[in-house]
């Protein structure tokens, strides 16, 4: 699921709304759209963490089809896209200038173009002040951009495989920040990834090809975040839907190994005493 955030830059509320519905029109032409809605006025006084974790209430719908609507008090803006993206394509977050997904700014005298604005923000695809200036160029840079995914949206995707009837087991694998090797060791605060644009998607592809070719596996899908991923948070999943544990099992730890030697990746870490590039200490 790719994710664009929306938020209000010195427009007013009418010329937001008005975006937000051509935004989900665009998108809707492509696949399925949810659209989770901060009301700010409501909010908890939780503060707004790096990542998409606000309290407060959180209103979320699906798209222009309304089947359904869900509000609840605590409830994150994380929380609802992890609910959005076990069945959506897109998510449109409205109202949160923070987030760390792409994010569009609807202000007065926009007009900027896609891959605008401000250069110290890399989360700001563009500033707009119409609703006509989304159009398909807008859309295509939204679908450049990395994917909101979960184990849990993996798992469902491959559950949908066309060979899920023969399938007796799925395996996962989820790595994740820690904080320490040792004890005494510095707390680690952040990792930061950056991939070698274009080839490591592409090898990426290819290994998981190279699984699904395997005797009993029926499908594999593999997912590693960059940018900023703080202590605790997920990194890396592996996921292998196969007819029996045995190939299930050997599939998921060969898939995360080779992941990490042959897709490139770069690594830094940020602990409370220093930072530096793993690769440049190994």
């Amino acid at each position: 699921m790719h994710v664009l955030g929306i938020h209000d830059r010195g427009a007013d509320g009418g010329t937001v709304e008005q975006v937000v519905d051509r935004a989900v029109d665009q998108l809707a032409q492509r696949g399925r759209v949810g659209v989770v809605r901060y009301d700010a006025t409501i909010a908890d006084g939780t503060h707004v963490h790096e990542s998409a974790t606000i309290g407060g209430d959180v209103t979320y719908d699906l798209g222009a089809d309304g089947d359904w609507t869900a509000t609840g008090t605590g409830l994150s803006v994380e929380d609802a896209l992890d609910r959005l993206a076990l069945e959506c394509d897109y998510a449109i977050v409205v109202g949160v200038e923070e987030l760390r997904y792409p994010r569009l700014a609807v202000g007065m005298g926009g007009g900027s173009g896609v891959a605008s604005g401000d250069d110290s923000d890399d989360a700001l695809l563009a500033t707009v002040s119409s609703p006509r200036e989304i159009d398909d160029d807008v859309v295509d840079a939204i679908e450049e951009t990395e994917p909101y995914e979960t184990l849990e949206s993996l798992v469902t995707r491959v559950k949908q495989s066309p060979s899920a009837d023969l399938a007796g087991a799925i395996a996962t694998f989820t790595g994740r920040v820690r904080a320490k090797d040792d004890e005494d060791d510095a707390p680690t605060q952040y990792l930061e990834f950056e991939k070698y644009e274009g080839v490591a998607d592409e090898r990426m592809a290819s290994l998981e090809a190279e699984l699904e070719e395997r005797e009993g596996v029926l499908a594999v899908e593999l997912y590693h975040r960059t940018g900023v991923v703080e202590d605790g948070e997920d990194i890396v999943f592996v996921v292998v839907l196969a007819g029996h544990r045995t190939e299930a099992f050997r599939t998921v730890e060969d898939g995360i190994n080779r992941l990490k030697d042959e897709v490139p990746l770069f690594k830094k870490e940020v602990t409370v005493e220093d930072e530096f590039w793993v690769h440049e200490r190994s």
